[in-house]
């Protein structure tokens, strides 16, 4: 028929998407391999684990919030181009309200401000506020 996508199509969006969640599965467990064995060298080679910890949980939230960007844009394929129906509409919407909660929590976290209340800089001393 007119307009309706064809196997090859359909084949090639089912495998972009596994593509793009296997690569945000990737990205989640190297940046928690490599921020976890950065700190651990750092705090073995300065036998101090206080002034990387700030550091090693960026990089642990950074990893996190791109892989869960990641898998939530594999969903999005998968429902738009196979699962167009209300259950699995209702599902990716569920889903990306959890990563949004997530990446929300996780920015506070480690910004210490809400997203959208940048510091403002001390005019006195260049501290940011």
């Amino acid at each position: 028929m007119v307009g309706e996508p064809s196997g090859v199509f359909m084949s090639f969006m089912y495998y972009a998407a596994l593509s793009m969640e296997a690569l945000g599965v990737a990205v989640i467990c190297v940046g928690v391999v490599a921020t976890t064995g950065l700190f651990l060298y750092r705090s073995w080679v300065h036998r101090s684990t206080d002034h990387f910890y700030h550091t090693y949980r960026r990089g642990m939230g950074k990893a996190i919030l791109l892989g869960l960007e990641l898998l939530v844009a594999g969903d999005i394929i998968l429902t738009a181009t196979h699962n167009f129906n209300l259950q699995h509409v209702a599902l990716l919407g569920l889903l990306v309200l959890i990563r949004t909660f997530l990446s929300f929590s996780l920015e506070i976290e480690l910004n210490g401000h809400l997203p959208w209340r940048r510091p403002r800089e001390d005019q006195e001393n260049g501290n940011f506020v």
